[in-house]
């Protein structure tokens, strides 16, 4: 990994940064794919619960707190989706853009 990173300049001095970016690249697109698909799972799982919860509950208090548990668990499993696919939408554009402009440390 080291020798990656090391070898990363060129001949003009500048470091360009993209060998040692393209592990974490991989990395990150390998993981983002199934973590979408754990996140919807256990999303839904968690509304659903949050849901037989909201209709078991007898008094109004009880309710309205049912009631806020289920809106702020949609608000961040929504939140955390869209995230996620931001981050996989702009991965690309971001690695393209880091080696397009090449570091002048020397």
């Amino acid at each position: 990994m080291f020798e990656t990173i090391l070898s990363v300049a060129n001949q003009a001095g500048a470091v360009n940064f993209s060998g040692a970016a393209q592990p974490i690249i991989d990395l990150l697109n390998s993981i983002l794919t199934p973590l979408i698909m754990v996140v919807g799972a256990l999303g839904a799982i968690w509304c659903v619960l949050l849901g037989v919860k909201l209709a078991k509950a007898d008094e109004p208090q009880e309710r309205e707190k049912a009631k806020m548990a289920l809106k702020n668990a949609i608000v961040g499993y929504l939140l955390i989706f869209i995230l996620i696919v931001v981050l996989r939408l702009t991965i690309g554009p971001l690695a393209q853009w880091m080696g397009a402009y090449p570091s002048t440390l020397k």
